[in-house]
């Protein structure tokens, strides 16, 4: 494989695969990489000669056209396409589309085609339509060549047994008993010699297969077919290769069904070119394909390959996959191996008129056959897309060709729009008595879902309690309005409905506004409104009889939703835990229950060890035997590597403290509660002495309130400084502390020291 480095830029039309950056990589010189190039052409012009033959013969057209076009392809194409290691020629995915309009319209006027689809394709090129062009579904290419492959196999299989093939693949098809009754043998022993040196090639040393094994079979099969069958059908022309070179004439009528094998021409040999294109940019190291420069030679090269008599012209897997290799490091090799076409036509053609015909079906045969893989049908299988493969093929075997990647394309896309506009709606009933009927919807949910919806709906008792999981990547107006009124009329039954909303579109932003797809967000835990009052109720609470909320769920039916939803993908994250713990962190936090450690430092299960109490105190005296076990077990038992202690806004224990400090009393809340304050009373003093991180707090705009909780926060670090346990792993830094402020208001966590706060967030930094 060539490798290149240095300092041209990749430009912005090349083609760069998936994964891979475009690299900044030197293009060879044609001297520096002639070395390379050389012995390369040399090898593609072996595999191009006898497949250039078989594909022409099994094309209907004139031997020599084969050749004309692998030297068009070759010479044109390498020299002005844009895929530095594709290399262009006949291909077998067009043998079909152009024996039918050899049949139809005559050589000639196929030629004109030819050349009339290589303008379309260069006018494509110069549009910058070659991206556009690789949107067909790759199931639909696969299957269209997998179709070419069968058709061939039809039509050569007469070949091979010493017949003449039929004009479609239902008469080839019908007639292969006939065939086989009939069967000339030498012509079939010859073919299938053929067949089985192909077949067995792969399994004969590495040294052996440097020798292309297409040219081996005809060589090899041919000598020995002079010996022991002089009398068999063999290739035969007239004249030298300038000979066979024919002008393209007009059509006489019948306009439009030219015009239609223009596009037809001009589309599968453009994609059959870009994806091949794609192909050999996967394969090497070097420059990427520009896609719309391949159009450009492409075109050109079929432009002067229909002017001179030649068949369509695309890049070839086969070629470009043995120049590659074969260690081409540049364009040159392409164009070398269409240099050696062309000499070798016009010098050796006699040579030619002794290949038997039988002896090119066979190498046509296995060429058929390897069109069709095993591992794309496998593919389409798992992806669903099998449908679709067997549609194509059959519709490309027995209708034609464009016919049959149209009813593909259409297929594929109607399967697309069935996945993408079909919701999932499921009824559920409930497993335990006190439990609710569950409705679970997901997908786009469009008025195509409407139907299902209301059968689902109307599916559950009257009067029962009912949940509603929605998880809407898509939710228009009238899939909400038809919920609401299900909804309305579930509770005149006396049941209840609570949603619960998964997806990334909210069911509220369907009342007002235009429906749309919601860039999906990561969130580690089930949405508030999901314990709250349903959307659905609270849409509608003017019409509750007693005008109230309607009761929160009970902590039974969280526990049910977490085994639904989340249980199993929780499992294997605490498989691992199941033994013991090693959490890196000790988080102290305040009891509030807006706080979330776990939620505010996207941790999960094993991360935090977790010491929560009433304005998240640490005490460094021994007043509080919980407090001093916790420090002792997390630093001693468990290792951890830091602390940190986090308050947060609004906090219920600071503002009892300042209550107290203003002579109101807490009596209410007990004496218990009363003496727990004296642990955060020191915090007040600290802000009225002003604290550095007081005054940092007030400049930044933050409520007298805030300012005490941040304080204590800096307060709580110099206890652990303090505390027996605490304060020579800090000393020695075994354990590292860290003060935190969680702003309920913003959803923002912000870094409290000593000397100061900082905002974590940049984006809430620059306000």
């Amino acid at each position: 494989m060539p490798h290149s480095s240095g300092s041209a830029t990749v430009p912005n039309d090349a083609h760069t695969p998936p994964g891979r950056r475009p690299q900044r990589i030197k293009k060879p010189s044609f001297l520096s990489s002639l070395g390379a190039d050389l012995p390369a052409s040399l090898v593609v012009f072996l595999v191009a000669l006898p497949l250039s033959l078989g594909i022409a013969a099994a094309s209907g057209a004139p031997v020599m056209a084969g050749l004309i076009a692998a030297a068009v392809g070759g010479i044109v194409a390498g020299t002005l396409g844009g895929s530095p290691l594709q290399v262009s020629g006949p291909a077998a995915g067009l043998t079909v589309v152009v024996a039918g309009l050899v049949d139809e319209f005559g050589w000639q006027v196929t030629c004109a085609i030819t050349a009339a689809a290589g303008v379309m394709q260069l006018l494509l090129g110069v549009s910058r339509a070659g991206r556009a062009a690789l949107a067909v579904s790759p199931v639909v290419v696969k299957a269209m060549l997998a179709g070419i492959g069968i058709t061939i196999i039809l039509q050569q299989l007469h070949v091979l047994l010493g017949g003449n093939a039929a004009g479609s693949a239902v008469e080839n098809l019908a007639a292969v008993p006939a065939a086989i009754i009939n069967v000339e043998l030498h012509s079939a022993l010859l073919g299938l010699t053929v067949v089985a040196i192909l077949l067995a090639w792969k399994y004969l040393p590495a040294a052996v297969r440097k020798i292309p094994g297409p040219l081996v079979a005809v060589v090899a099969v041919t000598a020995l077919s002079v010996a022991v069958a002089p009398n068999v059908a063999r290739i035969s022309f007239n004249g030298s290769l300038f000979d066979a070179i024919a002008l393209p004439n007009l059509p006489d009528g019948n306009w439009r069904g030219a015009a239609t094998a223009v596009i037809t021409v001009a589309l599968i040999a453009s994609i059959e070119s870009l994806l091949c294109a794609v192909a050999v940019d996967k394969m090497h190291t070097g420059p990427r394909s520009h896609l719309n420069r391949e159009l450009i030679g492409q075109g050109s090269a079929n432009i002067l390959s229909g002017m001179l008599g030649g068949l369509p012209v695309t890049g070839v897997i086969v070629r470009s996959a043995t120049n590659v290799e074969a260690g081409a490091a540049s364009r040159a090799s392409a164009i070398l191996h269409g240099v050696w076409v062309l000499v070798f036509s016009a010098l050796f053609a006699g040579l030619i008129q002794l290949i038997p015909l039988a002896v090119l079906a066979g190498l046509l045969l296995v060429i058929g056959a390897k069109l069709i893989k095993v591992a794309d049908i496998r593919t389409s299988l798992r992806t669903g897309d099998l449908l679709v493969y067997v549609v194509t093929l059959v519709c490309v075997v027995f209708l034609n060709l464009l016919e049959g990647v149209i009813i593909g394309l259409a297929l594929a896309a109607l399967c697309v729009l069935w996945r993408v506009l079909r919701a999932q709606i499921h009824t559920h009933a409930p497993s335990a008595q006190r439990l609710p009927w569950r409705v679970t919807i997901a997908g786009s949910c469009s008025f195509f879902a409407l139907p299902r919806l209301n059968r689902a709906l109307h599916s559950v008792p009257e009067g029962q309690d009912t949940v509603v999981e929605l998880n809407a990547d898509y939710l228009d107006h009238a899939f909400r309005e038809a919920l609401l009124a299900w909804q309305r009329q579930h509770r005149d039954t006396g049941g209840t409905v609570t949603l619960e909303e998964h997806g990334t579109t909210a069911f509220r932003d369907a009342a007002d506004n235009t429906p749309q797809r919601q860039d999906p967000r990561e969130f580690p835990l089930p949405p508030r409104t999901s314990w709250q009052p349903s959307p659905l109720d609270s849409a509608h609470q003017a019409e509750d009889a007693d005008g109230g909320r309607l009761p929160l769920r009970s902590i039974l039916l969280g526990i049910d939703k977490y085994h639904r939803r989340y249980a199993d993908k929780v499992r294997p994250l605490v498989q691992d835990l199941t033994e013991g713990q090693n959490p890196d962190t000790l988080f102290v936090a305040c009891v509030d229950s807006r706080v979330n450690p776990n939620l505010i430092t996207s941790s999960g299960p094993g991360d935090l060890l977790t010491l929560r109490n009433i304005g998240n105190v640490v005490c460094s005296d021994g007043r509080d035997a919980s407090i001093d076990s916790a420090l002792s077990f997390a630093v001693k038992g468990l290792s951890v590597d830091s602390i940190a202690v986090c308050g947060h806004s609004n906090c219920g224990a600071m503002k009892a403290v300042l209550a107290d400090a203003q002579g109101a009393s807490n009596a209410a809340l007990g004496a218990g509660f009363d003496a727990w304050l004296e642990h955060a009373r020191p915090s007040y003093r600290e802000l009225v002495a002003g604290h550095p991180v007081a005054l940092a707090a007030e400049a930044a705009g933050y409520s007298h309130l805030d300012q005490l909780s941040m304080v204590n926060v800096a307060v709580k670090l110099r206890k652990l400084e303090e505390h027996p346990v605490t304060g020579p792993a800090l000393a020695s830094g075994q354990v590292q502390a860290t003060g935190l402020f969680y702003d309920i208001s913003t959803a923002r966590v912000v870094l409290v020291t000593p000397q100061g706060i900082e905002q974590l967030d940049p984006s809430m930094a620059l306000r």
